[in-house]
């Protein structure tokens, strides 16, 4: 039995039961700061082989130390590193401030000193806190006084409100079925009430829910990905730097000796040149593995991911963590809560049938039955706890709420409230007593209350009929059940309404339907993530019916779907893991369902090795939010469920989730593109840097012009890259396994094809004789180098136009990514002045215009040769996309 102080706690008390119970304040993991977090980002797999290159480079080759590739890639992992963590520091902190908003709450205390308005966080165990309409619950506690009504939707997802009553008995924590029993998180929607404080803070129901997040969820999609190129890249490195050793130390040892036995031992029995010999071969090996690393990947990843934050944010979706972007596309199933997301979240009047049995969706519809009109507005705002403030119905109960609103705007012929019987899960009506022209007595309430004490209807014109027609108007009330429509009716009594023995010889007004709506884009947003093979579960804590027809409605289940599709909880309980495996590729709605029950579909999911996806909003969803691959919570929602959540759905809205989708999508295909790109360079770099001491030119490329080279390929064309338009043909599109690399087939032949193309073109005009006469070679060398450089570089500008589109057409869609038009015009641009003002620095001298004009058109030779690869697999019947 309960027992507390009902004049209130004094300020000892207070002090007492706050070092006994602790205070009104939910545990907060510690924000690991900047500095944690920067440091933290040189854990990525790709920073890691960058970071090993770094220290071989200083190490290995401090007999020609060459600093400015060394400061390249310095450069490159700090403004990775640095960005990605400045994004997500960014992010979380604007998550920060909407917590802090959220504990500026105030609440109603009962004191030994009298009535005073506290911080929540002041609250204590044994404190009585007054409620009423509006007001959200500060603690879990015990109701002692008054009768509510309690939004607890945020606890337990059911959007039908719940009625507490006094007692003095205590429930277990977890009851939320409990009459008496309030708890943290919920709102009150009507009534007056007060309650004691039994647990606060980290004890509540909502703060046992924010514990069970702190557990770490698994590797990202992304970052298994990048692991398993990280490893391919490093061993190709590895491999190409063992070659190049080989074949360098077989061309000093064996052909400069003319294969002549005698000379080639008598140079490896002499131990200063042969050691000449293996630190020549080691440092050549070693620039092969530098160039060899795609220094720009991380600085790209970060960039792409960085802008399309900022993207997105533009349609109500705020990112917290910046792999979440990503993830969002490669979702196999999204569980997704009903209220709120797939619904309005707020109850509406839907539809107006009279007593002859026509309907109106609008009241605006029959304004023209004036009489008619006039009774349902005074029904909608006199038999009704809600009042009007700013234009829209306060207070009272959601269903008072949404009667109200339908008569708004406009005023009622001026009426005063005498009595009002207020509607209870007992009695199930409401009855009002008003005075005004007339004494009238007003009554609203289930239909089957009602219907049966009618003798007669108000037709259009406001006159009394007899009232013939209730077949019809009960095959109305069925029709709107089915359809998850809750049904009232409204009706005048002839006198005082007390009991149900009252209700008779009343008149028939209307029949109500009214219902938390599908949202507008619902339905088509559904169709699209489920025409990408995202498979959509709606999970509700409404009944089996109710689920059945939000989800016909909203197109997650098609008529034609099999029995298991639909499941309650209880089903759900007496299933075995791995019986609910079998069904899970099927299901499509969980009804009546608990906290735990989402948690334990979204480990079987990933235990299937699907990349999982988690919609909501309220304290029961964050364990399962925390858990996924990626979790949405919506703007709306408690703290604790944005807190575990990846993104916030600002807006509440399913159609914002598609989008997430869809821009995951697209940045996925953008890092596969710039990959594509930049090693096509680094294979053209590596190959040119292999032969081109085998053909006479020990340094085709200078350390500062591959400084340049790595420049384009790590900044600039990430940039490019990161701005390409989201496609919805990507969106028709399966998702990527969680296991597929990021590296695929068509990737490995475009890179292999254009790779070996540009280095067969490279080495040629490096070896043709009439080029070099063409480009004054005889005259003096440097004419010809710089028009090499020139080829180099420009041969890479037009096949950054081959990889960002799978299409023959290479301006397909390119007006959308102006950054990527603005970008490649300045490369070619500074080329352009690196060829007549970078003088001795970049080896460079002026060209003629003839000589630019042929390097163009050598360079752009690319274009041609990525062409015929299209054809070819066009001709086999594939398109070629990544």
């Amino acid at each position: 039995m309960l027992s507390y102080s009902i004049k209130g706690l004094t300020p000892s008390q207070v002090e007492s039961s706050r070092r006994s119970h602790g205070e009104n304040y939910i545990t907060k993991k510690k924000r690991n700061g900047f500095f944690h977090q920067f440091l933290a980002s040189f854990g990525d797999p790709i920073i890691k082989v960058l970071l090993c290159a770094l220290a071989i480079n200083v190490i290995f080759l401090f007999r020609n130390f060459d600093w400015y590739e060394s400061v390249g890639i310095a450069i490159a992992i700090f403004l990775a590193t640095f960005v990605s963590t400045l994004s997500e520091y960014g992010s979380e902190s604007a998550f920060i401030k909407l917590q802090e908003d959220a504990e500026k709450i105030h609440c109603r205390v009962k004191r030994a000193a009298g009535i005073v308005s506290l911080p929540v966080g002041e609250i204590v165990v044994g404190d009585i806190v007054l409620l009423q309409s509006g007001e959200k619950v500060p603690a879990d506690g015990i109701l002692i006084s008054g009768e509510l009504m309690v939004d607890q939707s945020a606890l337990n997802g059911e959007s039908k409100e719940a009625i507490k009553i006094p007692s003095l008995q205590e429930a277990p924590l977890q009851d939320l079925m409990a009459k008496n029993q309030l708890f943290c998180g919920s709102v009150v929607c009507s009534g007056d009430g007060a309650m004691v404080v039994r647990r606060v803070g980290d004890h509540t129901f909502y703060g046992n829910m924010a514990q069970e997040m702190q557990e770490e969820t698994r590797e990202s999609p992304l970052k298994k990905r990048l692991a398993e190129l990280a490893d391919t890249i490093s061993k190709m490195g590895y491999m190409a730097a063992a070659l190049v050793a080989a074949a360098d130390l077989f061309n000093a040892l064996v052909i400069d000796n003319g294969f002549v036995l005698s000379e080639i031992l008598s140079e490896i029995q002499c131990l200063p040149l042969l050691i000449e010999d293996i630190l020549h071969a080691a440092t050549l090996a070693i620039t092969v593995v530098v160039v060899a690393v795609p220094e720009g990947l991380p600085m790209m990843i970060t960039v792409v991911l960085s802008s399309n934050m900022f993207r997105m944010l533009k349609d109500n979706v705020l990112v917290r963590k910046l792999v979440g972007i990503e993830t969002s596309g490669n979702i196999n199933i999204l569980f997704t809560d009903k209220t709120g997301t797939l619904t309005k979240g707020k109850l509406e009047v839907i539809r107006f049938i009279t007593g002859s049995g026509k309907e109106f969706k609008r009241a605006s519809d029959f304004r023209h039955c004036r009489e008619l009109y006039r009774w349902m507005q005074l029904s909608g705002f006199y038999n009704t706890a809600s009042v009007v403030s700013q234009g829209c119905a306060l207070g009272g109960n959601a269903t008072d709420r949404a009667l109200m609103d339908y008569m708004l705007p406009g005023a009622p012929p001026k009426y005063t409230k005498l009595e009002m019987l207020a509607f209870s899960s007992e009695a199930k009506f409401s009855a009002v007593h008003i005075k005004g022209e007339q004494d009238l007595y007003l009554v609203k309430g289930a239909p089957e209350k009602i219907l049966s004490g009618c003798k007669g209807y108000y037709d259009e014109k406001g006159r009394v009929q007899s009232f013939t027609g209730k077949a019809l108007l009960n095959e109305k009330w069925k029709d709107m059940t089915k359809n998850a429509v809750r049904v009232l009716a409204i009706a005048s009594a002839p006198g005082p309404v007390k009991t149900a023995a009252d209700l008779t010889g009343m008149t028939f007004i209307g029949l109500v339907g009214i219902r938390d709506e599908i949202r507008p884009q619902v339905k088509k947003s559904v169709t699209q993530a489920q025409q990408a093979g995202v498979q959509v579960v709606m999970i509700t804590g409404d009944n089996r019916e109710t689920a059945v027809a939000i989800a016909r409605e909203s197109g997650i289940l098609p008529s034609s779907s099999p029995g298991d599709a639909v499941i309650t909880s209880n089903e759900m309980a007496s299933m075995s893991d791995g019986e609910l495996k079998q069904i899970l590729p099927r299901l499509r709605v969980v009804a009546r369902a608990l906290p735990t029950d989402k948690s334990r579909l979204v480990r079987l999911a990933q235990e299937l090795n699907m990349v999982t996806g988690m919609t909501g909003d309220g304290i029961n969803d964050a364990p399962a939010l925390k858990k996924a691959d990626v979790g949405f919570a919506m703007g709306s929602g408690t703290e604790v469920a944005k807190e575990a959540g990846d993104i916030v759905i600002l807006d509440n809205n399913f159609a914002s989730i598609a989008k997430a989708i869809l821009y995951g999508r697209t940045i996925f295909k953008s890092i596969r593109k710039f990959i594509v790109f930049q090693l096509t360079m680094n294979l053209c770099a590596v190959g040119v840097s292999i032969i081109g001491p085998f053909i006479g030119i020990d340094t085709p490329v200078t350390v500062i012009q591959m400084l340049w080279i790595n420049i384009i390929m790590d900044t600039l064309a990430g940039l490019a890259f990161a701005g390409e338009p989201p496609l919805k043909e990507y969106m028709k599109e399966k998702p990527k396994r969680r296991e597929e690399p990021v590296l695929n087939s068509t990737m490995i032949h475009q890179i292999v094809w254009m790779g070996l193309f540009t280095i067969v073109m490279c080495v040629l005009f490096l070896k043709l004789e009439w080029v070099k006469e063409y480009f004054r070679y005889q005259e003096d060398s440097i004419y010809f180098m710089t028009a090499f450089f020139a080829l180099f570089i420009f041969s890479g500008v037009f096949n950054s136009f081959n990889a960002r589109t799978h299409r023959l057409n290479l301006f397909a869609h390119l007006w959308k990514n102006w950054s990527f038009i603005v970008i490649m015009a300045a490369v070619s641009a500074v080329q352009i002045l690196l060829i007549y003002f970078g003088g001795s620095l970049f080896r460079t001298a002026s060209l003629t215009r003839a000589e630019l004009h042929v390097v163009l058109m050598i360079a752009f030779l690319v274009i041609p040769a990525d062409l015929i690869r299209k054809l070819v697999l066009r001709f086999q019947g594939k398109q070629g996309e990544i």
